[in-house]
């Protein structure tokens, strides 16, 4: 069922009401109330929500928090890519700013000290990865659909989602972060995106028990479900060893499978810069050792990706013209043409 806010959630106060907030009993519950948007993130939002979860870590009354999605689509769909596009080319740093800001939250997420309950439910995807996957217990139901699309848009996996793809099962994690691809609230579970899934229409007891105090671990739901994503690691694996994109694409389009050779397809209408970035920073990734060192190396890329890249172009086409304009002109035409010393320099502060 669509959540709809209840009237008893209120903004903090000074805030915009896109962030709704509700006490009940022992539970500090974050609404998301950006609907038409779905729930798309903006810098007022996240200050609000981030301040929020600084007063409830210290109140003593509030046992857990909790967050979800206003609206019938999901949870959150991203930041605001559309507005960090347009002051991107109108020279402001707004979405510099934006993600420094998000970037805090995601951290305090990551390190609450209280139980932190995402309920994944629908869209969750970017920013909304960000939101949900750090916290304490993470919960996908049969409608979510999770995703780092960012490549699609010539911009890289950021809000530390690297983090969880460096440690996904075998070469899962450069498969999402190069395609962009989908996954169900089963496959969030298998990759370590989320703890349990649940039916949608649990939400409401689980934070009647969340209410009433209690703290829920991840056998409140089924931490073990079937996943369609991993009955396709046998030609994933294969093809997503290593650390070079154009390799990986050979691979794909020699392939005997036509999954294989299909997501080849799919990677190609990405921006190259973006997909070469995105492997390269999973794979550096998998070295860091918190999600704050994974955040940080998201800033020193969105410098850069804010600097030049082919975001305001990738915006453009998925999110503004919604594929039915130009088509995307992209600072390199192939993956190929990528050179590697421009990709190492994007991490270079």
């Amino acid at each position: 069922m669509p959540l709809e806010a209840p009237t008893t959630a209120l903004p903090r106060p000074g805030h915009t009401d896109e962030v709704l907030y509700e006490r009940r009993g022992t539970l500090g519950r974050i609404l998301l109330n950006r609907p038409r948007a779905i729930n798309s993130l903006t810098t007022p939002m996240v200050d609000s929500a981030l301040e929020q979860l600084q007063d409830w870590a210290e109140d003593d009354e509030v046992v857990s928090v909790s967050i979800e999605g206003v609206g019938p689509k999901g949870l959150c769909a991203g930041g605001d890519m559309r507005a960090a596009r347009e002051a991107t080319l109108q020279g402001r740093d707004d979405a510099i700013v934006f993600w420094d800001h998000e970037y805090r939250l995601d951290a305090a997420i990551a390190a609450y000290p209280k139980p932190y309950v995402a309920f994944m439910d629908g869209i969750v995807m970017g920013g909304g990865v960000g939101v949900s996957a750090h916290g304490s217990l993470r919960l996908a139901t049969e409608r979510t659909r999770l995703a780092m699309p960012e490549t699609a848009i010539g911009f890289f996996p950021d809000v530390a989602g690297c983090w969880w793809l460096a440690k996904a099962p075998g070469e899962i994690g450069p498969y999402l972060a190069m395609s962009g691809t989908s996954i169900t609230g089963a496959d969030a579970v298998a990759t370590g995106f989320a703890d349990a899934l649940i039916s949608s229409d649990e939400i409401p007891s689980l934070l009647d028990r969340l209410a009433a105090g209690e703290r829920l671990d991840p056998t409140v739901g089924d931490t073990a479900p079937a996943s369609p994503l991993m009955a396709q690691r046998d030609w994933i694996d294969p093809c997503f060893a290593g650390d070079d994109a154009a390799i990986i694409l050979a691979r794909l389009e020699r392939h005997d499978g036509d999954e294989a050779r299909e997501c080849a397809a799919v990677i190609r209408t990405k921006s190259p810069l973006s997909v070469a970035v995105a492997l390269e920073a999973v794979r550096r990734a998998s070295r860091m050792r918190s999600v704050r060192e994974v955040l940080q190396q998201d800033r020193v890329l969105g410098r850069h990706f804010w600097e030049r890249s082919d975001m305001p172009e990738g915006v453009r086409v998925v999110l503004v013209d919604k594929g039915k304009g130009a088509p995307p002109q992209w600072l390199w035409d192939h993956v190929e043409d990528v050179p590697h010393d421009v990709v190492q320099s994007m991490f270079v502060r």
